[in-house]
């Protein structure tokens, strides 16, 4: 079972604990403190990532429907 901190309502720290995987306050808090150019890095490197698959699945569908002969001019 999980140890409940003293000063968070029970659904507020399940919650916490399964949208973050942090199992206390200290260790949500320690994430926090790390530099904000290193947190928008992240931040930045999965947008990235993240428009760079749209751009292949689109490429891909694009490149399917132009062999079976579908065409926009």
């Amino acid at each position: 079972m999980l140890a409940m901190a003293p000063s968070l309502a029970p659904s507020i720290y399940l919650r916490i604990v399964v949208m973050t995987g942090k199992h206390s306050l200290h260790d949500i808090e320690e994430a926090e403190k790390k530099p904000l150019l290193q947190r928008l890095g992240w931040l930045v490197l999965i947008w990235v990532g993240s428009v760079g698959a749209l751009f292949i699945v689109a490429s891909l569908m694009r490149m399917f429907m132009n062999a079976a002969g579908l065409t926009t001019h």
